[in-house]
């Protein structure tokens, strides 16, 4: 992986790793951020389309791509960006995600499939507070790289985890 003279701010930084690149310095951070928010971007994108136009085929072809950004190494738009996007642009290609993409991902899809559940069954209220929120959340992560999913994720099982690996039998 490159590394760049220019980093991003701490914050930034520290929002990203939340994300599951504990791992990562601060410099090979700076050089993803932009793939890593491409796959965010164009998912709020079109889910923000499908929302306002409550439109059930979009939103299910929204719900494919956050299953099988839980089910791939990769999720789906990382893979556009990497064979397509980044040698064009002179950047660094996204690594494999991590367990907390993967855990909002598994999120996204439920919240979806509830979400078009309740557009089909005429239950507006509800699949609008649905997709609201999504939409806010992937809006958030998709801006300012604050990604609730990762932190609730961290917060909880990623603190069982770290917790079961310390403790000796």
């Amino acid at each position: 992986m490159k590394t760049s003279k220019k980093t991003l701010s701490p914050t930034r930084i520290n929002r990203i790793k939340a994300q599951g690149y504990q791992n990562y310095s601060d410099e090979q951070i700076s050089e993803i951020a932009f793939g890593n928010r491409f796959a965010y971007q164009l998912c709020t994108s079109i889910l923000i389309v499908g929302v306002l136009l409550w439109n059930v085929p979009i939103l299910s072809a929204m719900m494919t791509v956050a299953f099988f950004g839980v089910v791939l190494p990769n999720h789906p738009f990382d893979y556009i960006y990497n064979y397509f996007l980044a040698n064009r642009m002179k950047k660094t290609k996204v690594p494999p995600r991590s367990i907390q993409l993967k855990f909002a991902c598994t999120a996204a899809t439920l919240v979806i499939g509830s979400t078009i559940y309740f557009l089909q069954n005429n239950m507006m209220t509800a699949a609008m507070i649905m997709a609201y929120q999504l939409c806010g959340v992937a809006f958030l992560v998709a801006t300012t790289d604050l990604c609730i999913p990762s932190i609730l994720f961290n917060a909880t099982i990623g603190k069982l985890l770290k917790d079961s690996k310390n403790t000796s039998i």
